[in-house]
């Protein structure tokens, strides 16, 4: 690799502002069926010395430039208050006991409690706050033994998607020897004698570390033993990204496996299991990997399964029990038909999506996106309707998880400006019961939710919602962040945010756009913003932020965009294709190189699902037209302020370093194109209160120093 100078920037701010970091280009050339895509930061792929000090230089630009903005320690100080508010998690039911997360408000990870009946005073069963001194190790998943008198529960640290797993004793608070590591993603399930629990987990290195390169396979663990001495009974041989995910029938009869490639459950098999939870013959139940199939419940040897097959908008299946057989676990090819699956259309697709179906109480709850907000409907097993779940507003309801044998459910509500209130229904008779709800010092009342559709570039009619002050004038002086995610099925529904209460307070207007990709008008809408038609995301990006400003909801200079994850992506996108339009960007945690997302030094490869792969040629040309890294040209960029974080394991943080170099060589005016890299941190999984409260304090004084706002 040879070196070239990196081309000298300023950045604003004090007198005598700053050069940006030494950042060598090498001359590195990979070639793309007959395409030669230059790769000069290549090297920043490398976890060594000259990229750990190339960090260092950026942190100890970015930094000072952040702290120096008036106005960063006062919205610090509104965050840590409005963040001390009680909070609580969904109740779960196991052998009686409730167990569930609640945080009193000061604290920075959420404590697991357990009660004895719904009205008993609770007790700690862990408190992850104990684990570190800098509260980065978190509380993954928890999940307790039938008769609740274990739970199993995950932990990660500084911010590591690979979880450890632990049992602990619930009358004594004591943890059993036994430990699983190799996971992430998923969690365990018990066998009904409390006994043994079976997992997916990642093959071992030959060096003792995770091996991610390759697929899950599942395990049994029995209590008391090493997990050297699990047995393993499934494992993927002829797919590269097929995973396997595993569920426990309500009566402990059947282990379930999903079969994930991508964001689908593309398969579906079950073992039959003794009463000591010994696997019998696997059988095959859908392997079509033609739709998504997600097991729902089993009730009298009958699986109850959602599926888009022959509905993009999903419906709910019932199969009996039936299917080949093969003992030595190498599943053989079963016909999916009415005839010798006999299977029966229980809830037919509808207008709009559903989006989750649960059976509780032998009731089934089916959760539908109605224009991007929750509409639940309560059936019986025939798909009869009996009743709609009456919501406070329109928002977004989530849970509604429980046995199918017992009415009693739980579900959160919560939009843009209510908090998640935790609710008990009783599935049988409909009635509702308040749990939970949050109180916080804000004057809820002064904002407004609305909700618009504008046209795309192409036509398609794309919701947004917009929450702003009552008083709003829009006379386009307004600053508004406009937020997106596009991809992988994900929906975005209204949902309550500490931090976008905050910018409500501070004048500014948040927009969210429910763009393709998404799943808000079921799987048509999820694959129309995929693969050969990915630009359709961008496309609804940048048609919300021309209908934001043509409807003076604010102006260029006041607007800005941001997006975790894939969303960071669709920052970095439309970042590179209409640098003009916006006045501010905070693209997080994003996946920009598009070419190289899947190599083993990224391991995301069945992300291309979505992405599509750089090996083949029409998915290539498509990518390489937007990836982020590579279309960093020569002009002004608006104020960027690039985030990730050195533990992210998830979307590396290569993507973002990768990106801030190229944007900091491309730019051609003065203004500030910085990159935030936190320590002990990774995609978001776990991070405490303290370090959310810094980085959205930072990100926000961007905003109001590169919006100029009052």
């Amino acid at each position: 690799m040879s070196a070239c100078g990196a081309r000298p920037a300023v950045v604003p701010g004090s007198p005598g502002a700053a050069i940006y970091p030494e950042t060598p280009r090498g001359e590195h050339l990979d070639l793309y069926h007959d395409v030669q895509v230059a790769d000069p930061y290549r090297w920043l792929e490398t976890d060594d010395e000259q990229t750990r000090r190339w960090i260092e230089a950026q942190n100890a630009l970015a930094q000072p430039y952040l702290e120096s903005i008036p106005a960063r320690e006062r919205i610090k100080n509104r965050l840590t208050q409005l963040w001390n508010y009680e909070r609580q998690g969904l109740p779960a039911k196991y052998g009686g006991r409730y167990f569930f997360l609640h945080n009193d408000g000061s604290q920075n990870q959420s404590v697991l409690y357990v009660k004895e009946t719904a009205d008993a005073v609770p007790r700690v069963v862990l408190d992850p706050n104990t684990f570190s001194a800098d509260a980065t190790v978190a509380l993954g998943e928890f999940v307790s033994s039938p008769d609740g008198r274990r739970v199993a529960y995950s932990l990660s640290d500084g911010g590591t998607d690979w979880r450890s797993w632990h049992v602990r004793d619930v009358e004594s608070g004591q943890d059993l020897p036994d430990e699983l590591r190799f996971i992430k993603f998923v969690p365990v399930v018990w066998t009904k004698d409390s006994r043994s629990m079976y997992y997916a987990r990642y093959p071992q290195r030959i060096d003792g570390h995770e091996d991610d390169t390759r697929q899950r396979e599942i395990f049994r663990h029995r209590l008391g033993e090493t997990q050297n001495e699990d047995e393993r009974i499934f494992v993927v041989t002829d797919h590269p990204t097929r995973n396997p995910f595993v569920q426990m029938s309500d009566d402990g009869r059947y282990l379930i496996i999903w079969l994930y490639d991508g964001s689908q459950s593309t398969g579906i098999y079950y073992f039959p299991l003794a009463e000591d939870g010994s696997p019998g013959d696997l059988v095959r139940l859908f392997d079509s990997f033609d739709a998504d199939y997600r097991f729902v419940a089993e009730i009298d040897d009958v699986f109850y399964v959602y599926t888009t097959a022959h509905a993009p908008n999903a419906r709910l299946i019932a199969v009996p029990a039936a299917g080949k057989r093969n003992k030595k676990g190498d599943p053989e090819q079963a016909p999916v038909s009415t005839e010798p699956l006999g299977v029966r259309v229980i809830v037919p697709e509808k207008k709009f999506a559903m989006a989750e179906v649960t059976i509780v109480g032998g009731r089934i709850i089916a959760q539908y996106l109605q224009e991007a907000h929750s509409l639940v409907q309560v059936l019986d097993l025939d798909g009869q309707p009996l009743y709609q779940v009456k919501l406070p507003g329109l928002g977004q309801a989530a849970g509604f998880a429980g046995d199918v044998q017992d009415p009693e459910t739980f579900f959160i509500y919560t939009d843009f400006l209510t908090p998640a209130s935790v609710i008990r229904l009783d599935a049988g008779s409909g009635r509702t019961q308040i749990v939970h709800t949050p109180r916080l010092e804000a004057d809820m009342g002064q904002f407004v939710t609305e909700q618009v559709f504008y046209s795309s570039r192409d036509g398609t009619r794309v919701p947004m919602f917009i929450t702003h002050r009552r008083d709003l004038q829009r006379d386009g002086q307004a600053p508004l962040m406009l937020y997106g995610y596009g991809g992988f099925g994900i929906p975005l529904q209204p949902e309550f945010s500490v931090p976008v209460l905050v910018w409500l307070e501070m004048g500014g207007v948040y927009a969210v756009a429910n763009l393709r990709g998404g799943s808000e008008y079921g799987e048509a809408w999820h694959s129309a913003g995929t693969k050969l038609q990915k630009q359709n995301v961008f496309d609804d990006f940048i048609s919300a932020a021309q209908w934001l400003i043509e409807k003076k909801y604010t102006s260029t200079p006041k607007l800005a965009i941001r997006g975790r994850s894939n969303g960071g992506l669709l920052v970095g996108a439309v970042l590179t294709q209409r640098p003009e339009l916006f006045g501010a960007a905070l693209p997080a945690v994003g996946v920009l190189d598009m070419l190289r997302y899947h190599t083993p030094n990224s391991n995301a490869r069945q992300w291309s699902s979505d992405y599509g792969l750089s090996e083949n040629a029409a998915e290539f040309a498509a990518q390489y037209a937007y990836s982020p890294v590579h279309n960093a040209h020569r002009t002004c960029y608006p104020p960027t302020l690039v985030t990730t974080a050195d533990r992210d394991d998830r979307v590396v943080p290569w993507h973002s370093y990768k990106f801030a170099a190229a944007l900091q060589y491309a730019q051609s005016c003065a203004k500030p194109i910085l990159l935030r890299v936190e320590t002990r941190a990774g995609h978001g999984t776990g991070k405490p209160v303290w370090m959310q409260i810094e980085d959205y304090a930072d990100q926000w004084a961007f905003l109001v120093k590169s919006l100029e706002m009052n």
